[in-house]
């Protein structure tokens, strides 16, 4: 394939994140980072910064800058980690746990149709070629 045909399928992928991800913030109230980060804590007591670095794939600064944001928002709340007080433990606020079930409640009948224009075998065949791209095979 032609480097110019790459360059525009690649550009066309970022069109498409841009669009999805405004249509998501739009239906559901959340940047989908600030989603995805809340959803791990919703999955956990509570964890260190660091995880949620890992996790996210995002740098240090990048999940400060969106925790300081939760926190003015009342979603979550950090502490030093009483065993290595360099380290911030991250949890979420009763506010947030409630938030976020009334929003997988309210979203749950949706479709992947709604949310993104794709049937559920699409987005499944979608995921599998991002998956592809992401692992360079």
């Amino acid at each position: 394939m032609k480097l110019r045909t790459w360059s525009r399928l690649l550009y066309r992928i970022k069109q498409v994140d841009q669009t999805i991800a405004t249509r998501f913030e739009e239906k559901t109230g959340f940047s989908l980072t600030r989603y995805e980060l809340l959803m791990i804590l919703f999955d956990q007591v509570s964890c260190s910064q660091r995880l949620l670095q890992d996790e996210l794939g995002i740098d240090r600064a990048a999940v400060a800058r969106h925790l300081a944001k939760l926190e003015e928002q009342g979603y979550v709340f950090r502490e030093r980690n009483q065993e290595n007080l360099r380290e911030m433990e991250v949890s979420l606020t009763e506010k947030a746990r409630e938030e976020l079930l009334h929003c997988q409640v309210k979203h749950q009948n949706e479709t992947h149709q709604t949310l993104m224009g794709l049937s559920a075998e699409e987005a499944e065949q979608l995921s599998r070629l991002l998956t592809k791209l992401m692992n360079g095979e």
